[in-house]
């Protein structure tokens, strides 16, 4: 699989997105999340593809662009659907579904059916959960920024808190990523970015 260059995803972000600061909001996040999953890569025994995971990284948060609205305001009630709307993007544009799935398959620390259902999501009911590797890290990479007014760091303390109200699996779910990729230095990547560290 050929994979795209960091500037072919740049210039993917700035075709969808509607205004430049909606484009410094999500690309630079994922950006950061590269830049934590590349931190946990140097730790992994696992081997991953690194190349991989960079454009997986960059590309995950691609499908918020499309909840914008007119106004250039982000509607946060249908944020559960970025990553469909993501994996759709890079269909649209002719990426294989081994980059696709990086969109879909993301959020939280992974979406079963079940969740879909109990929670009344509006998403096609369907499994959304990280199966490889490289998937899994990414996911586990991305909890540890947000994108809140202001965008912030988060500890790992801090993330396993907000997850917990959906459930002890889930925070099962998050221990078991750090016992396989540590935790990644978010001090350091916040003091580069000048973001909050909570």
């Amino acid at each position: 699989m050929i994979l795209p260059t960091v500037d072919d995803i740049r210039a993917l972000h700035e075709k969808y997105a509607p205004t430049r600061e909606a484009f410094e909001l999500v690309y630079t996040h994922c950006e950061i999340v590269w830049h934590v999953a590349e931190q946990l890569l140097a730790s992994d025994a696992h081997r991953l593809d690194a190349d991989l995971v960079r454009a997986g990284a960059l590309l995950h948060d691609i499908g918020v662009y499309r909840l914008y609205d007119d106004a250039g305001r982000l509607r946060t009630d249908d944020y559960i659907r970025h990553g469909v709307l993501g994996h759709a993007i890079l269909r649209e544009e002719g990426f294989p579904e081994r980059l696709c799935r990086f969109c879909s398959c993301h959020t939280g620390v992974g979406l079963t059916r079940h969740d879909v259902e109990r929670q009344q999501l509006p998403l096609p009911v369907a499994d959304y959960v990280a199966e490889t590797g490289e998937e899994q890290l990414v996911m586990y990479a991305d909890k540890f920024h947000t994108k809140t007014t202001p965008p912030a760091f988060l500890s790992f303390d801090a993330y396993a808190t907000h997850v917990s109200r959906f459930g002890p699996e889930k925070i099962t779910a998050f221990q078991a990523l750090r016992t396989r990729f540590g935790e990644p230095d978010v001090a350091s990547l916040s003091a580069r970015y000048g973001h909050a560290h909570t």
